[in-house]
């Protein structure tokens, strides 16, 4: 089916995050505390909140830190007011590149992040300025040497879940669904015994930006690494595509 290889473009940037156990501790309590505090604290009745609870069960996040997080953005206990925003940008190459940012003081992030653009190669865009690039969908990757199922049985799983891609890689099947959808398929698939490398509602790109040279992939690649070690940033995302047999050089 269309499309180009996600997990094979946001390995360098998840490995990195969920390495980092702390940081991976503390972006989550910030995301359940923006949730819980948009659509309140029951998991049942809030299916971010009910996602993003697995997905720190997943990560090994301790309970007692997702349930301060629960309490904080329910305003049982006293925690930090987040803003949600969003910066956009154009990386080496002509990369696009765009950012979820919770921030208690846009001025600083707003700072650090043209900073880092200018930096590394990029420019910061106005806000519309890349987003059209992007598409929020609900993603499911599974690893293909980990799994016992057949192409065909994840396959016709899916679908009949109601996804609306499947891709296959050399490590991977990912599923693409509408953002409505996400939940029946990842209860169809993990009904039927599957588990995932990676299970969340994201943007992915529409059009994409084929680059070969090791040395320009590097450059990017520096970029998304020095905008994911801010403090502020809770996503990337970017169009970039590895041309195959080109070796990933900046992990």
């Amino acid at each position: 089916m269309a499309g180009h290889s996600k997990w094979a473009n946001i390995k360098h940037t998840k490995g990195k995050a969920d390495a980092a156990r702390a940081k991976a501790f503390a972006r989550l309590a910030k995301e359940i505390m923006v949730v819980v505090r948009n659509g309140g604290a029951n998991p049942e009745a809030n299916l971010q909140l009910k996602a993003l609870i697995t997905k720190a069960r997943e990560q090994n996040m301790p309970g007692d830190n997702i349930q301060r997080a629960i309490l904080r953005g329910s305003g049982q206990l006293e925690g930090v007011n987040y803003e949600e925003l969003v910066y956009e940008g154009y990386g080496p190459c002509g990369v696009a590149i765009m950012l979820s940012v919770l921030t208690d003081n846009r001025n600083r992030t707003a700072g650090e992040i043209r900073h880092l653009f200018d930096k590394y190669g990029g420019n910061m865009g106005e806000s519309g300025s890349v987003s059209w690039v992007f598409q929020r969908k609900g993603l499911l990757v599974i690893d293909r040497l980990e799994t016992t199922k057949s192409e065909d049985d994840i396959l016709e799983l899916a679908l009949e879940a109601g996804a609306e891609d499947f891709r296959i890689t050399e490590e991977a099947y990912e599923i693409v669904t509408a953002p409505d959808d996400f939940e029946a398929v990842d209860a169809a698939l993990r009904e039927a015994g599957l588990t995932f490398i990676i299970h969340e509602i994201t943007q992915l790109a529409n059009n994409t930006i084929k680059i070969a040279d090791p040395a320009d992939v590097a450059r990017v690649e520096k970029l998304l690494e020095m905008l994911d070690n801010c403090e502020d940033v809770q996503n990337i995302y970017d169009n970039m595509e590895i041309e195959e047999g080109e070796s990933n050089t900046a992990k």
